[in-house]
């Protein structure tokens, strides 16, 4: 049996468990939490709860600020799937976990992947707990997470990322920001691997690249996501600027404590969002 073969089936029994909890829903958007934004999974009505360890394949969180529980229900009436917490590529260089848990989410019907994270600022005007709408992105991972055989049941070999931040859904991201009365900037993530904060000349780096804030994820789940079809939008949560650019000392849980500043916009805006997306 291919390794290919035994992430098939896991991707199946997910979205089969996925599909049962829905109890009849049909959520449309998944959204996946990034560190220290695991509040919006409390606002969830009728609630069904999976732990990451009961669907096969799934991913085993070891990172504070990610709960490793996938939960169905409603966010303001509208069905959605949260994926409280995401395995990130300094924990791994095994991609099949991710790629289980987002291509299980599609299987089980799902269309539009909705990315958050937790990032730091490359731009003086884009401040500490403020967001962030990601327009592009660059991968300076050092790696995709689709290298090696191409699992063609979910796509292609080759496909285009040109939007991969879909225009139209950012677009209503926008207006949705606008009558809510919230800032959202708009800007270019770019992705390091981590596990180590970014130095003051990789920030410059970055800054030169047109680069508009800095973290370590959402990109794979990103590529994943487009390689199936999927649509993606996504939203940064700043909760530091890059190093050099202030006198912050920089640490998880300095990350963690600027992320739930910024977190009640962040779910205003995502309860709003996901009745139009």
């Amino acid at each position: 049996m291919t390794e290919q073969q035994p992430h098939e089936e896991n991707v199946r029994r997910s979205a089969g468990r996925i599909h049962a909890a829905c109890r009849g829903l049909a959520p449309k958007i998944a959204i996946i939490l990034g560190s220290g934004l695991g509040g919006l999974a409390a606002k969830i009505d009728d609630a069904v709860v999976l732990n990451y360890g009961d669907l096969p394949g799934f991913p085993i969180l070891t990172v504070a600020g990610h709960a490793g529980q996938l939960i169905v229900g409603k966010l303001d009436g509208v069905p959605v799937v949260v994926l409280n917490g995401r395995k990130h590529f300094y924990e791994t260089s095994d991609s099949y976990p991710l790629k289980t848990m987002i291509r299980a989410v599609h299987t089980a019907g799902v269309a539009t992947l909705f990315l958050s994270n937790a990032a730091g600022s490359l731009r003086p005007h884009i401040g500490v707990s403020q967001l962030m709408l990601i327009t592009d992105h660059i991968n300076f991972l050092g790696l995709n997470p689709l290298v090696g055989p191409n699992d063609d049941t979910f796509g292609p070999r080759f496909f285009p990322v040109a939007d991969a931040w879909d225009p139209n859904l950012r677009a209503r991201m926008k207006q949705v920001a606008a009558q809510q009365g919230i800032t959202l900037h708009e800007g270019v993530y770019v992705a390091f691997r981590g596990p180590s904060f970014e130095t003051p000349a990789e920030i410059r780096m970055a800054q030169s690249w047109g680069g508009d804030a800095v973290g370590m994820s959402s990109v794979p789940d990103c590529l994943i996501a487009r390689h199936c079809g999927m649509k993606v939008v996504g939203v940064s949560c700043i909760t530091n600027m890059g190093a050099g650019l202030s006198d912050e000392k920089l640490s998880h849980a300095h990350t963690l404590e600027n992320a739930a500043k910024g977190a009640a916009a962040f779910e205003r805006l995502v309860s709003a969002a996901v009745k139009v997306l």
